[in-house]
């Protein structure tokens, strides 16, 4: 069949779901769809809008219920141990605010803020031509608006190994011997941007890698992956070899973000969130963590506003 037309059983397998699935949707009227010769057809590009129009609306939907939350902000891109800890300190000082985050990766976390679905988004994208981080990508993934780039943090990322690094694994060569186990971040994580990468850079494919296919939306989940013996190394940041006591092979530091719209960045809330960030009582909280700069935290790296 034509790589444009899918029937039931290849449109089941493009949205990963049983094929009883696409019968129930049909039934329904819900997905877009013709009868020929007897049999059902599913025209790609309709497919694709229709995932589209579905996911926008769960984000609309999501945006007007957090609005009726005074005080609300949506955020989704990527995600770190201690912005957790940071909305717990904005809740005690701000009760009136509430932040809800999503982790999206920051690819993902930018075409959410762009298209209005989210307030903010956390991002380290890197651009391995310019050596920047997130500004570079302004142009591609923010058009539609007047964006301001404000660093939180930077912080060490690395390989993250069982205590010991018993396996003795140092660099990304490393990952392609035959016995190492590697879990990976999801596609658009900056994270995995970071990897592959590297990868390219040292021309690794990544079908040598065992468990490059193997991928896990947070850091956590990368150091409980290898606390349970089910992998051996992953990117993470350091503090999860803190957190969980593992070790810890420091590779860069990297320019944690958080970006958003101007008429945003003026908000008492998001001013509470930076506020809260330099506070005395945040920083002696997270600073045994390590592996945290907060030296140009606050600081406004990029600004449209004229």
């Amino acid at each position: 069949m034509s790589a444009e037309i899918m029937n039931t059983k290849e449109v089941a397998k493009y949205l990963d779901i049983h094929e009883k699935q696409v019968y129930a949707l049909i039934k329904s009227k819900r997905i877009p769809s013709t009868r020929l010769t007897g049999k059902w057809i599913f025209p790609k590009k309709l497919i694709d809008e229709w995932i589209e129009t579905n996911a926008r609306r769960g984000m609309a939907e999501a945006r007007i219920k957090s609005k009726q939350i005074e005080g609300a902000l949506l955020a989704s891109g990527s995600n770190d141990p201690i912005l957790d800890i940071l909305k717990t300190h904005i809740k005690k000082s701000y009760p009136e605010f509430y932040i809800f985050s999503a982790n999206t990766g920051s690819t993902d976390g930018l075409k959410a803020l762009n298209q209005g679905y989210t307030d903010i988004a956390w991002s380290h994208l890197l651009d391995p031509k310019s050596n920047k981080y997130n500004i570079p990508f302004l142009s591609t993934h923010l058009p539609n608006l007047k964006a301001v780039v404000i660093n939180l943090f930077n912080r060490d990322i690395g390989f993250l190994v069982s205590p010991g690094n018993p396996l003795n694994i140092h660099t990304f060569k490393d990952l392609a011997r035959p016995k190492v186990r590697f879990i990976n971040r999801q596609k658009g994580s900056g994270t995995r941007v970071l990897l592959d990468h590297h990868l390219r850079e040292f021309k690794i494919p990544s079908s040598s890698i065992k468990g490059y296919e193997y991928e896990v939306y947070t850091h956590f989940e990368v150091g409980l992956s290898i606390l349970a013996k089910e992998t051996d190394v992953g990117l993470a940041t350091g503090s999860i070899s803190k957190l969980l006591g593992l070790s810890f092979i420091p590779l860069t530091q990297e320019s944690f973000d958080m970006l958003l719209d101007q008429s945003t960045f003026f908000e008492r809330r998001v001013q509470a969130f930076i506020e809260i960030l330099n506070s005395k009582e945040f920083r002696s909280r997270v600073e045994n963590l390590g592996s945290y700069d907060f030296k140009n935290s606050g600081k406004i790296l990029y600004s449209s506003i004229a």
